[in-house]
């Protein structure tokens, strides 16, 4: 059965459009991929992006590359800490789940949550 629950995953990228885009939809499609999840099984998807991030909207781009065309999206910035990691896009996905969560970290995003990475 089925119960509400939230996957969560990160990645680094270079302040480009291009790179913004191409890492939001590779871990989009890593958290999916790993939690088994349809896009029917969305409820939302926030994202959060460090301030030296600002050539493209992480959920701009995840909707116009197609995917989560029913799930509410939000962007927020990041709060900024001294000697946290740079050029950082995290996402919390709340979502409809069967298994416990697989989080995924990627691109230089492990660094965050080794305990929590998984390959994906």
């Amino acid at each position: 059965m089925k119960r509400l629950g939230a996957v969560r995953g990160a990645t680094q990228c270079l302040n480009d459009e291009r790179d913004i885009a191409d890492q939001v939809s590779a871990l989009y499609d890593a958290l999916l991929g790993a939690n088994a999840l349809s896009e029917e099984d969305l409820v939302s998807v926030i994202f959060s992006m460090t301030k030296d991030l600002n050539a493209k909207n992480p959920a701009s781009a995840l909707r116009q590359s197609g995917r989560a065309r029913n799930a509410a999206l939000f962007t927020v910035q990041e709060a900024e800490i001294q000697g946290g990691l740079e050029r950082v896009i995290r996402v919390l996905i709340h979502c409809y789940l069967e298994e416990e969560p697989c989080h995924v970290y990627r691109n230089g995003a492990e660094a965050l949550r080794p305990d929590r990475a998984s390959k994906g």
